[in-house]
This record gives C-alpha cells, structure tokens and sequence, in this order.
C-alpha cells in the first residue's frame, strides 16, 4: 500500500445533549473504529491507509479525548446508550471495528442490535470471562506495575508512546483518558458476566483479529471469543501486542480491507 496524505479531520457531534470528538478520514464504505484506553492518533499510519479505500469514523467515547463526559454519567450503560444514538447519526450501515476497550463496546452493540452493523471486528477486545472464576483473563492495568503493563501490551516496547515527550497537556487528557476506563470497567474487571451468554446473538460476519504477543488478554482469549460468535473468523497478527493497529498498521489494514472485500 502507498502512502496518502490527505490529513484527517476533526468534528464534533452532539448525541443527547453530549458532545463527541470525531475523527474522520478518507471516503467510501463507512467504517466505524470504537478506540481502546486511549483514542487513536489523528497521524496514525493505519488511518490513513485504511482511507484509501473506507471512510474511518472515530468517535472519542465519552470522558476521553475531547469528548464529554457529565458527572453522573459513569457505567458502560451510559457509554453504550450514546455510541447507539451515534450509529443512528450515520445513514445506511456501517463496518463496525472496535479495539480493546473499545472491542467490548462493540460486541455489546452487535448483541443489541445489528440493525446499524454491516460486519463486525473485534480487534483484542476486552469484554468477558473465559476463565474459572478464580482465574484473571485480562491483565490488572491498574494495579500491576507500568513496567510491567508496557510489557505486556507490546511486542516491541520502542512502538509504545514516549511519554517524556508528550505535553502536559497530552499528559493531562491521557490521565482524564485513564480515569474514565476506570470508572467504565473497575468492577467487576472490564468485562460483563453476561456477555458470554449473548455473544450467540451476533449475526452478521465477524472478524476477531489478536496481536500474538498480546499480554493484557492473550490469544486464547481471542479464541474464545471468536469460539461464541457464530461464524466468526479468528487471525493472528505477528510480531504484535495489544494494538496491532500501531507496531503492524499495513497487516492491519490489509486484514480488514480484505474482510470488507469479501
């Protein structure tokens, strides 16, 4: 794939009151990206590749970014009631790519309703329990060391931000970013007990795709996660962790241009 240079742009929209930052690039089928604990980089290689051939919609969920979070809103209930009027925002249906955080979010939607889903992909998504009840599946990123959370999020640590670098204001929204994951998924664990029930509801194609060296929720997890989705495609990406959206953007791209191909 060549490089295009066209710069994504930045909006905002107001869903019940709330107003969302919305990044968007590119033009063609409509291909919505539900980020993970942090919203994604407006410079992101894979952003601009997948616009060659989709228009990428990137709404900052509410409480990161620039999005707004009020001071009673605090559950995934109230995340996903505002991604739902989103959806309802964008005419025809859409791709619906959600990563991490962001996985489970999606997930949720496609139970819901896949009035507004095309295709589903769930890019190391968080979200459920595959494990006996005594068993972690997915990595404490708030009570394990930094040290340690980098490890396991990357396969090649020189790929994670330089956060020496940042601004204090980069820092400062990473920081609102970090608070608003806690308060969304601090208990039970990012995840729903129930979801694992509903997943067989998912009925349109799905592609469950993992960085094979992810260390917050391993391949395993993906496996059984793909396992309960009807029809659902499993794919590894190499030499990547938790975001192979950034160590690996051209496989990336290639995997979901290639799933929306066929």
């Amino acid at each position: 794939m060549s490089e295009v240079h066209a710069a994504p742009r930045i909006e905002s929209v107001t869903i019940h009151g709330l107003k969302l930052e919305v990044l968007r690039h590119g033009a063609g089928e409509k291909l919505v990206f539900l980020h993970g604990f942090q919203q994604p980089d407006p410079g992101a290689r894979w952003i601009q590749l997948l616009g060659r051939r989709a228009e990428v919609i990137a709404p900052s969920m509410p409480g990161f970014g620039a999005s707004e979070r009020p001071k009673d809103y605090e559950s995934t209930y109230d995340v996903l009631n505002t991604l739902t009027g989103f959806l309802e925002t964008l005419p025809g249906k859409v791709t619906l790519v959600g990563s991490s955080f962001g996985g489970w979010m999606a997930a949720e939607l496609a139970v819901r309703s896949c009035e507004r889903i095309a295709r589903l992909v769930l890019v190391d998504a968080l979200g459920i329990k595959v494990s006996d009840r005594t068993t972690p599946d997915i990595l404490d990123v708030f009570n394990t060391l930094p040290a340690l959370v980098k490890a396991a999020t990357w396969h090649d640590e020189a790929k994670a931000p330089d956060l020496d670098e940042q601004t204090d204001e980069q820092l400062m929204m990473r920081h609102r970013n970090w608070e608003s994951l806690a308060m969304y998924g601090w208990k039970p664990f990012l995840h729903n007990p129930r979801l694992n029930y509903w997943l067989p509801r998912i009925s349109v194609p799905t592609l469950v795709l993992w960085g094979a060296a992810d260390g917050i929720v391993k391949p395993a997890y993906g496996r059984a996660y793909a396992a309960r989705i009807p029809g659902a495609i499993f794919a590894e990406i190499p030499a990547a962790g938790h975001h192979p959206e950034i160590e690996q953007p051209d496989a990336f791209a290639d995997h979901l241009l290639g799933f929306i191909a066929r």
